[in-house]
């Protein structure tokens, strides 16, 4: 799949996985060309604004699929519910963390940890990517029967858990709190919309 990119999508594409297991700092240009399997001289054609640019084009492009990934998990429950999509994005973590190990956390996440204060263009592209990933949530949830000033609030709520989870389960090398917070989330979740149901 990452061959059917062009170089400048697989530096972005490749910048994101760089970021989310190592951090900001700790990945270079030459990395990111490496493992894009670029020529170094594109990345100075494709990001003249150098490192920073590349940061945030990647940070953006892991906002977009954040947010794309939460129609593919509505299609893949046969009934969509609040509960079900949640658990969904815990099962995404879950799944990789078994399968792969635990170095891989989320690149936006990691560019807000290590930029915020430092890079005022990387701090305003990793608020633009969790307001991208947030919207799609509550979307999603307000198609679900959840009032439209309430979806919006536990879209945070529920991305706000799902990132603190993770770092837990990346400190503990332990997937229980991620199934800690489907599992205890779920029931509230669901009741928003019943409660819409009940109006």
């Amino acid at each position: 799949m990452a061959h059917e990119r062009g170089p400048r999508e697989r530096m972005v594409f490749s910048a994101a996985q760089l970021i989310r297991r190592e951090g900001v700092a700790a990945t270079g240009m030459r990395e990111v060309a490496a493992h894009a399997d670029a020529p170094r001289g594109s990345l100075q054609h494709y990001f003249p604004g150098g490192k920073e640019q590349l940061v945030n084009e990647a940070v953006g492009w892991a906002g977009r699929y954040a947010g794309n990934r939460v129609d593919r998990f509505l299609a893949a429950l046969p009934e969509p519910t609040p509960s079900g999509l949640f658990a969904r994005m815990v099962c995404q973590w879950t799944d990789e963390y078994e399968a792969e190990g635990f170095a891989g956390g989320c690149p936006v996440a990691a560019a807000t940890v290590d930029c915020v204060e430092s890079t005022a263009s990387t701090r305003e592209a990793a608020a633009a990517a969790f307001a991208a990933w947030t919207g799609s949530v509550a979307r999603a949830l307000t198609d679900m029967g959840v009032p439209a000033e309430r979806a919006a609030a536990l879209a945070t709520v529920m991305i706000s858990a799902l990132e603190g989870a993770i770092l837990i389960a990346r400190a503990e090398h332990d997937t229980r709190a991620l199934t800690t917070v489907a599992r205890e989330l779920g029931p509230l979740l669901d009741a928003a919309v019943s409660t819409a149901g009940s109006d």
